[in-house]
Parts: C-alpha cells; structure tokens; sequence
C-alpha cells in the first residue's frame, strides 16, 4: 500500500463524511499489479470486518465502480439486484444498507474506490453524490502530483553529475521542479523525501556561508536558476507574480545580489543551488 496514497485516501473519507453526512465511509487503492481494491481505511465504522477486504474487479459495489469507472450506488446492499454478493458477509456484519461507490481514476486507470454508507435503506441523493465524486477527485489530483514528484526524484537520481551544460541544466529544472512541488504534498513523508532529494541535487560543501534563505525565496531562485521568468515562476509555485519579486528581492538583499543573476551566482557560490 503507498503511503502517500493511504493518507489521502484518510483525507478524504473524513471530507466525504463531512460534506454528506454518511456515518460511514472506507475505502482503498489498487493493488500493485492486481485488479482488486485492498480497503485500508475506515471512517465511522462500528467493527472491523471491511478493514484488509479485498474487492475484485467486477465484484461487489466497489468492483462493479472499478470495472466501469463510474461511481454506482444502491439503496440497499444485501437486497440489490444490480450488483455481486460476494462480500455481503462483511458488509452485513457493519450493519451497512445504502452504500455508494466512487473510483478514484487517474489518466484512465483506476487508482482507488471511496464508499460512503448509511445504516438504513434509502436512496442517496444526487448531492451526496456529487459531495463524493468530489472527494475521489481530490485524491486524484494528490495522485497525479506525487506521481509527478516521484518521475522527477528518480529522473534526478539517475542523472549522473557531469560538467556537461546540457545535464546540469536538467539537474537544475529537476532541483527547480522538485522544490515548486514539494509544498502541495500533503503527506509528509513525501514531502521530506523531495526535500531531501533536492539536497542531493545541490553541491555538499557544506558552507552555505552563513547565508539562510527561506524556503520560498530558494523555491524563486531556484525558477530562476532553471530560467523562468517571474510570471513563470509563480505559475509554478501557485503564487502571485508580485509574491515571487517580493521573495526574489528579499533573497537578493540576503545574498548581496543587485540582479536575479547575480543572486543565482551567489546562490551557487553559497552551495544552495547546483
């Protein structure tokens, strides 16, 4: 199970519990290399009989939401004609009627099952629904960003450190682009692990010279190091244009740069940017 995607999974079920008003929510990802759903998380359950359940594709609610992509739901589980019953047993024991399934699908392979449950039998509105989808979505978009952070962690590791020009400025847009993704993971370990990649990436003399710069204004160099302008940077980092010259600025007076040039020399001088 991907730790990451275990917390946004944890992340989610809590939203969708607070956005609908379901008692009840779980859910799970895709195994590696399996079509099954392993439910890991549980929100608001009574027992533990989801917990560990794998659910085959085309089976069940959730592998029936698998299999087509879409989310399903049915007013009552154990009655209902539109799906499989070969986890009724569990499903029984937690004393779940209406349940709904929503996929987590990211670039067209299904990544995950989010349900959502009341203890009685009733249709669920379109509103919870939606209130779902829109929790799966989330997950998606954390998906897709760690999965952008991690192909650049390994691009970066498995680029050999040269003098050539060409490789040092993709060892640059790497160190670039890790740090302009490091601050939207959420989970944490994540977020260390890019961290500290971006510090292998950087030049180990360890004398940065008594310069300290903060987070964001290495984040702005490090854009600017990589060449983007500052409407580019802030496109990057998901800040304003007028944010990025404000932490440029403050980063220049540090580093005793008059020019973002300047600042990126001094920078590098410093061995806080390779």
């Amino acid at each position: 199970m991907n730790p990451g995607g275990a917390v946004e999974i944890r992340r989610a079920l809590v939203r969708l519990r607070r956005t609908t008003g379901l008692p009840v929510a779980f859910g799970g990802l895709v195994e590696p290399d399996r079509s099954r759903i392993r439910i890991s998380e549980l929100s608001g359950t009574a027992t533990t009989s989801l917990l560990a359940l794998a659910v085959t594709s085309g089976n069940g609610l959730g592998g029936k939401a698998v299999a087509l992509a879409r989310p399903c739901a049915v007013a009552d589980y154990s009655m209902s004609r539109q799906i499989s019953h070969e986890y009724d047993a569990a499903v029984a024991a937690e004393g779940l009627r209406s349940v709904l399934a929503v996929p987590v699908v990211v670039r067209r392979r299904v990544r995950g099952v989010l349900y959502g449950a009341l203890r009685d039998a009733r249709p669920l509105g379109d509103r919870t629904l939606t209130a779902a989808v829109d929790a799966a979505r989330d997950v998606e978009q954390a998906l897709v960003l760690a999965d952008e952070a991690r192909n650049v962690l390994v691009a970066a590791r498995a680029e050999p450190r040269r003098d050539g020009t060409s490789t040092w400025e993709q060892v640059r847009e790497a160190h670039a682009a890790l740090r302009a993704l490091a601050p939207r993971i959420g989970d944490p370990v994540l977020r260390a692990e890019l961290l500290d990649a971006c510090a292998l990436l950087t030049p180990e003399a360890g004398a940065s010279k008594g310069i300290a710069l903060a987070p964001r204004e290495l984040d702005v160099l490090a854009c600017v190091a990589a060449g983007a302008t500052n409407a580019a940077a802030a496109d990057r980092l998901g800040v304003t244009a007028e944010t990025v010259k404000a932490y440029l600025r403050s980063a220049m007076r540090k580093l005793g740069a008059r020019t973002r040039g300047e600042a990126v020399v001094a920078a590098r001088r410093a061995g806080l940017l390779p």
